[in-house]
């Protein structure tokens, strides 16, 4: 959907022409000089056309950004608080859109999007993505534990803050040029992301795309938490281990595969399904507690 989105709005867009004397730490920390939180711009590069750049150490989105075109390419930290703070990286193209573009975050990854900027910068935003004040991968929450300040910049607090600053130095970057539009996009986590932002700072957005909203966090983490126990404990007659996980999805596609009229490896709408998962169920051909099929228990487990 991004592409398209933003293959639209390039349309209407006016190319501001930018040059890369001012892609440098010290011209950069100069535009927030007066800004609340003290940014701090940790580097700045310029990124050649066709370029290619990633990351070491983001272990959320380790993927590099691809035929990237030639732009000034930065990331800044801003302190939240006294004891947190948040990074964002941006991509400020040498051909500029006049739009700001912000992208999204999944799960609980704590990381820096380079990827999916990428996608933006492409199509000539100036394009940015917030780590949401810490780094890990989309199931790990122990950055969580005990530090109250980093829930609140993961909640919202880096994405309006990170979009806050790095409009400024877009404004800066781009020699007083109008920033015409500001968009964002994300799911999931993501999706998430927007909705927060339209509804406590509906300022700092045109348009936002809220994609699959992993909304009203508390209750969603409670089922959660109901749904893993189900399967639990792991020596219950009743537990399936992963090494049937598989043998279970390939039953699903046998199912359902076909159920659009096409078998092609998806299933294009479950509801069409009448699956049986009885099927999955052990006989005295077939072995319980394996890769092949479930014991009564486990199939109760599964229904």
């Amino acid at each position: 959907m991004l592409p398209r989105f933003s293959a639209i709005l390039l349309g209407f867009a006016t190319c501001v022409l930018a040059t890369s004397s001012t892609c440098s730490v010290d011209s950069i920390n100069a535009m927030l000089a007066a800004i609340e939180g003290s940014p701090r711009v940790l580097e700045a590069h310029q990124i050649a056309s066709n370029g290619t750049f990633g990351q070491v150490g983001d272990i959320a989105y380790p993927a590099n950004a691809t035929n990237l075109p030639s732009l000034c390419l930065t990331w800044v930290n801003v302190t939240s608080s006294p004891t947190s703070s948040y990074t964002f990286g941006l991509m400020l193209p040498d051909v500029w859109n006049a739009r700001f573009l912000a992208v999204g975050n999944s799960g609980f990854s704590g990381g820096v999007n380079w990827q999916e900027m990428g996608v933006g910068a492409r199509y000539g935003f100036a394009t940015m993505s917030t780590d949401t004040g810490h780094n890990s991968t989309g199931q790990d929450m122990t950055w969580a534990l005990g530090n109250p300040e980093a829930k609140k910049d993961w909640a919202g607090r880096s994405l309006h803050g990170s979009t806050v600053v790095a409009k400024n130095i877009v404004e800066g970057y781009y020699a007083g040029k109008t920033l015409e539009r500001s968009y964002y996009s994300g799911c999931s986590t993501g999706g998430r992301q927007g909705i927060k932002s339209a509804q406590e700072y509906p300022e700092d957005f045109d348009g936002i795309l809220a994609g699959a909203p992993a909304w009203w966090s508390t209750r969603q983490q409670l089922w959660q938490l109901k749904v893993g126990a189900i399967n639990l404990p792991e020596d219950s007659p009743g537990f399936i281990p992963s090494a049937m996980f598989s043998a279970i999805g390939d039953e699903v596609l046998r199912q359902c595969d076909r159920s659009d009229g096409i078998a092609d490896g998806i299933i294009m709408d479950p509801r069409k399904c009448n699956l049986r998962l009885e099927k999955l169920l052990c006989t005295p051909n077939r072995t319980g507690n394996s890769s092949s099929c479930l014991t009564k228990p486990q199939l109760h487990t599964l229904q």
